[in-house]
């Protein structure tokens, strides 16, 4: 993955793109091409970020607050008569019982508990704060989608070098209807989104980080001190990255894939840092320098902090398998010096894959709302969480109202995501973007390995850590049709001209769902109208 000129920014919001303000203090200006050779390596380690830090700070705050009144509204509607909605119901008691239990679930009356147990944790805390009702088990979820706002503005600043962009990806997840729907409801998934994106985003960090002491040894004349080039010291944000994909894993183990594509492409971006700084032998200095640490770092912090989600279990005398040494599995074993904790561990989460891996498609009994993975990426079959019609919703000013929640990627949003993919993959493959090659790295660990096994059941709300990415790849390609900063008045005026309306579509889009996003009531004439395509029925 190497850096090209692409490595300066894709659209800069009044800063400049850091093809010369890379050379700050750097040594006195020279003429001839002996010169301009030695400086490259400084333009291409790096661009430098906007230096309007407290107009961005203010603009990615706005934004969480509004991100965070939107998924607040009303929060504690709908519920089935005072319990949960949909997968709700698997979920919430799960985490009341963690409550009763100090932490972790004992599921007297059957064995489906079938993810890990921070999510539940999370929910707990809301009912803890709340109480057994749709405020309480929704709350922790309300915030996670909140902080969601927060995070893409800052990564998408830093990203595109861009507060302006920013903006436009918080604004876009905002009015994104799955992110929205899920921070809505007592599931798992947006935990795990928030997760991921805040580890993507930590890894981003740690690039610039990377690359600004790179900057400082080839200021300094020391990229040849050693073979290997210079240790780049103690990376705080990549072990910061390892912890949150370790989490992520302890929220639903289909976390794994971003570990695992996330630890690749931090090793990538050492190497392509390290060929940018003209160091001899760009390959052997990465494995030598960098990747002895990155495989500790991505193996053992995660798997501790893993292993940390099950704290409650593990000092628990009534947790589901916790003594299965001795009863469902011998004490003699192969692996007698592994604890007997970490034995009941391992055959307990055998038995959860073992769920997972028969929980197949019917082909007689399908369940109604199922999807595959090809029909993910623009949304085409989506899943009605709830839904209450005639006396059981009122409030349309009929006698035949109907309340309705559905998971629905907003359409001027997800419609596009095929061109989008497709730019991207042409940008990474084509111009060595290291972008938008970041973007569908993240896109495509959420979404292609469901293609493995595609008669196990899946559905639609499994997108919601992929959607995050889906909107930094469009804004990537906003940032595009924005143009840069010193573009010309006329170019620059005809790109936020298109940006804005493009942006006023998404949020009208967004505002036209929004009944069947939130369950309100509405006239049975509105809810079709609300259903676009026959695979929304």
């Amino acid at each position: 993955m190497p850096d090209t000129d692409t490595d300066r920014p894709v659209a800069t919001d009044g800063v400049d793109d850091g093809s010369t303000d890379a050379l700050k203090g750097g040594p006195g200006e020279q003429e001839g091409a002996d010169e301009r050779r030695s400086a490259d390596p400084l333009r291409r380690l790096m661009s430098p970020l906007p230096t309007d830090r407290l107009r961005g700070w203010v603009v990615t705050l706005t934004l969480a607050l509004i991100g965070g009144i939107v998924r607040f509204w009303n929060l504690g509607h709908p519920t089935d008569r005072g319990t949960p909605v949909f997968d709700e119901k698997h979920y919430v008691p799960h985490a009341w019982q963690m409550l009763r239990n100090g932490g972790y679930e004992d599921n007297p009356g059957y064995r489906l508990i079938v993810h890990p147990p921070l999510g539940k944790q999370f929910i707990a805390v809301g009912e803890w704060l709340f109480g057994y009702n749709g405020w309480g088990w929704r709350f922790a979820a309300a915030v996670a989608g909140t902080i969601a706002v927060l995070l893409i503005v800052r990564i998408a600043r830093r990203l595109t070098r861009s507060t302006l962009l920013g903006a436009v990806a918080g604004i876009l997840l905002i009015c994104d209807g799955v992110m929205h729907v899920q921070s809505r409801m007592g599931m798992l998934d947006i935990f795990q989104a928030v997760l991921v994106l805040a580890a993507f985003g930590a890894l981003l960090v740690d690039r610039d980080q990377m690359r600004e002491r790179l900057l400082r040894v080839v200021r300094e004349g020391r990229v040849e001190d050693s073979r290997f080039g210079p240790r780049l010291g103690f990376r705080w944000w990549r072990v910061g990255a390892a912890v949150l994909l370790g989490l992520a894993c302890g929220v639903k183990w289909s976390g794994a894939y971003y570990l695992v594509a996330f630890a690749v492409v931090s090793v990538l971006w050492d190497y392509a840092a390290r060929r940018a700084a003209g160091i001899p032998r760009p390959f052997t200095a990465t494995a030598v320098r960098d990747l002895p640490a990155a495989l500790w770092t991505f193996i053992a912090l995660p798997i501790g902090s893993y292993l940390a989600t099950w704290w409650a279990w593990f000092t628990s005398e009534t947790g589901l398998d916790r003594h299965a040494v001795g009863q469902d599995v011998g004490t003699e074993s192969a692996f007698w010096f592994v604890p007997d904790a970490l034995r009941a561990l391992w055959f307990y989460s055998a038995s959860v894959l073992d769920f997972h891996n028969e929980l197949v498609t019917d082909s007689s009994d399908p369940h109604p709302w199922e999807s595959k993975p090809w029909t993910w990426p623009m949304g085409l079959r989506p899943m009605l969480y709830y839904y209450e019609s005639g006396e059981g919703a009122p409030g349309c000013g009929q006698s035949d109202c109907v309340g309705a929640v559905m998971l629905i990627g907003t359409p001027a949003v997800y419609w596009l995501a095929l061109p989008i993919l497709g730019w991207a993959l042409w940008r990474a493959l084509g111009r060595f973007d290291w972008r938008y090659t970041a973007v569908l790295v993240g896109y495509a660990a959420g979404w292609l390995p469901w293609f493995l096994n595609l008669d196990r059941q899946m559905y639609f709300f499994y997108v919601t850590p992929m959607a995050p990415f889906l909107v930094l790849g469009l804004t990537l390609v906003l940032g595009e049709i924005l143009g840069r900063a010193r573009a010309g008045a006329e170019r620059r005026g005809t790109g936020l001209l298109v940006v804005g309306l493009y942006l006023g579509l998404v949020v009208a889009n967004f505002l036209w769902l929004w009944p069947i996003l939130n369950g309100d009531s509405i006239t049975p004439w509105r809810w079709n109208a609300e259903l676009w395509l026959p695979s929304w029925r």
